[in-house]
């Protein structure tokens, strides 16, 4: 099976300054968080809080489920973290 992202879904971690989503490859659920730097390198002027990350992930999360499905054809792993170093 592909990972697909059927749920939009996406929560911010302050703790962890990232953006949390779930892809699925059939009936397991793969965890997936996007570092904040990643969002403010693809989106400069990314507003530094909760609101600008979620809507900076918003615009450009096609790219990012394309790059969460190249890491996971790579490696298949229950958890990533993306970072800015993943988006070329």
């Amino acid at each position: 099976m592909s990972l697909t992202f059927p749920n939009r879904s996406r929560s911010y971690d302050e703790a962890g300054k990232r953006i949390r989503f779930v892809g699925h490859d059939g009936m397991f659920q793969i965890s997936f968080s996007v570092a904040a730097d990643a969002m403010s390198k693809m989106q400069p002027g990314t507003a530094a809080d909760e609101n600008g990350y979620l809507a900076a992930f918003d615009t450009v999360s096609s790219s990012i489920h394309e790059v969460a499905r190249n890491a996971y054809a790579r490696t298949r792993k229950s958890i990533y973290v993306l970072t800015a170093a993943d988006f070329r």
